[in-house]
């Protein structure tokens, strides 16, 4: 696609899929579960929101308190995407796959690509000046926060919860009885004129914040991104605007006093799955318990302003983060 309208579904071809302790089997993959959304909430944290039951909601206003962390706008919920978001969770519980594509003549069949989905429901894509992503995942915990705690901590799919440009967003979720509950969340944005004022990034884990993960899986996300390993360390990461790219010159995660950890970059230079406007690290080995560490990027990020004049800024940040 051009610069003027952005799909990030291209990028994450596949979902996260979880099951409940023990591992499961969705026909291909094992896979265990990792995140608890509530072990990861620190007594200062403000804005966190109350559970309601619906895991739609809860799954979607956790994406929002995470956004608000990082200092990028809250999402809009918004009615129409709703619909479509909640279209494609009653087509894979129906035909009980987990895919970002439905097959005409299946049930429930909604249309075979997001965009397809969303027009579908009634929503007006323009030709120009839009994005738009999808997560999905699939898991016997019905709790909307965990699943998306679940979702962040997997990062293809963090790249597109945190995507600053996103101004509105749908969800929806379907349950089989005793078994999966899917859960969708579809991401838009008509007019690429917000986000990050020019030149700025934000990251992940967010500066001073207590309680984050040790680890992730790696195996539970599809693309796998470290392929030669399943437990290893939680990816730490650095968003710009989707219009935007940044590229690395120095990125490291160092534990206080000691000495800068192997990892595996995620870089779109490197790795089809990353976007130009986003990187990641994740180090090969689960972090230490309650331990402070020190990340530094460096790095450029370039782009084209409102008066169509390019320009680039180097990017220089510091900060830490306490482990669980």
């Amino acid at each position: 696609m051009g610069r003027t309208q952005r799909s990030i579904i291209p990028l994450f071809l596949a979902s996260l899929i979880l099951t409940a302790c023990g591992g499961g089997s969705d026909g291909n993959n094992s896979v265990t579960t990792s995140a608890n959304a509530d072990a990861s909430i620190s007594p200062q944290d403000t804005g966190v929101p109350q559970a309601t039951g619906n895991t739609a909601t809860d799954g979607l206003n956790w994406f929002n308190f995470r956004r608000r962390q990082l200092g990028i706008q809250a999402v809009n919920r918004n009615t129409v995407i709703d619909t479509a978001a909640l279209g494609h969770s009653v087509y894979q519980r129906d035909n009980d796959t987990i895919t970002h594509e439905q097959t005409a003549g299946k049930p429930s069949f909604t249309g075979r690509t997001a965009g397809d989905r969303l027009r579908a429901a009634g929503y007006a894509i323009p030709a120009s000046g839009f994005a738009y992503g999808e997560v999905i995942s699939a898991t016997t915990d019905t709790s909307g926060f965990n699943a998306a705690e679940d979702l962040i901590a997997a990062i293809y799919h963090r790249f597109v919860i945190f995507e600053p440009m996103f101004k509105e967003a749908g969800a929806g979720s379907a349950a089989r009885s005793g078994g999966l509950t899917y859960f969708t969340t579809n991401f838009t944005a008509i007019g690429l004129n917000s986000g990050l004022a020019q030149g700025n990034v934000v990251h992940y884990p967010v500066a001073n914040q207590t309680r984050v993960p040790r680890n992730f899986f790696s195996d539970n996300e599809s693309p796998d991104p470290v392929p030669n390993a399943n437990e290893v360390g939680y990816p730490v990461s650095v968003h710009a605007n989707i219009t935007d790219r940044l590229e690395v010159q120095t990125f490291t995660i160092t534990p206080r006093g000691g000495n800068a950890l192997p990892v595996r970059l995620l870089r779109k230079a490197d790795d089809a799955q990353t976007p130009e406007s986003a990187v990641a690290i994740i180090p090969l080995s689960p972090l230490a318990q309650n331990t402070a560490y020190d990340v530094r990027f460096v790095g450029r990020l370039s782009g084209v302003g409102s008066n169509n004049a390019p320009w680039s800024s180097n990017i220089d940040r510091s900060w830490t983060f306490t482990t669980q």
